[in-house]
């Protein structure tokens, strides 16, 4: 993933974690969801077109589809109403994805940085299954701080470090990012907890189209 498109990520990531805990309304995050899902999907275009078959620049660009059809569906749900359980599937999808992504970081790229953010994401995106596809409307806000949490340490820190030449990888970096988003589900999960009850069910309903399940 290039470092700019990685920026945005971070970028839509801290919105869409934002409207997860209540804080930005969703139709007000659904411009960067659609500016970021649609530069996802344009650019890897361009690339796999111009790659003259070169089978590790496919492999680099195929994974930001992951990413731009879901900042795009989520746009859907929120301007058409739409419930989010096809997203929450293909959530799934998408985390099964990333695990092998990871795999292939660590295996073919000798990058354990990126397979540890890889695998990041792969949590992630199996969190949204479960609110979405799964209706567990209890770990709504754990989802959004986590969605937030992510978005700068796996955005927004990675991308600025990329384009300052500062990004280091190895084992020893890997730990220490694997530490970092230990650390960032451990803080999710005490600041998701408190008041689930009510907020978390609200939040749900601005990636399921503005309907909670009692609305349902």
């Amino acid at each position: 993933m290039s470092s700019v498109g990685l920026l945005y990520v971070g970028a839509v990531l801290f919105i869409n974690g934002l409207m997860l805990l209540d804080v930005v309304p969703a139709r007000a995050a659904a411009a960067m969801n659609l500016f970021v899902g649609g530069m996802q999907v344009v650019f890897p275009t361009i690339i796999i077109a111009q790659a003259d078959g070169d089978a590790s620049v496919i492999l680099g660009a195929s994974g930001l589809y992951l990413f731009g059809f879901t900042y795009l569906y989520v746009a859907w749900n929120t301007l058409t109403g739409a419930s989010g359980e096809g997203l929450g599937w293909f959530s799934i999808f998408v985390a099964a994805c990333a695990v092998v992504y990871g795999i292939v970081q660590f295996t073919h790229l000798a990058d354990p940085v990126f397979g540890v953010i890889w695998w990041s994401w792969a949590v992630l995106w199996l969190l949204f299954f479960l609110v979405l596809a799964r209706g567990r409307d209890r770990l709504t806000r754990v989802t959004g701080w986590f969605t937030l949490l992510l978005g700068i340490g796996t955005g927004a820190v990675p991308a600025l470090m990329l384009l300052t030449g500062t990004y280091v990888t190895g084992a020893a970096p890997a730990l220490v990012a694997a530490a970092v988003f230990a650390a960032c589900f451990a803080a999710a999960w005490v600041l998701g907890r408190p008041r689930q009850q009510r907020s978390g069910r609200v939040a749900a309903g601005t990636m399921t189209g503005g309907r909670t399940d009692a609305e349902l």
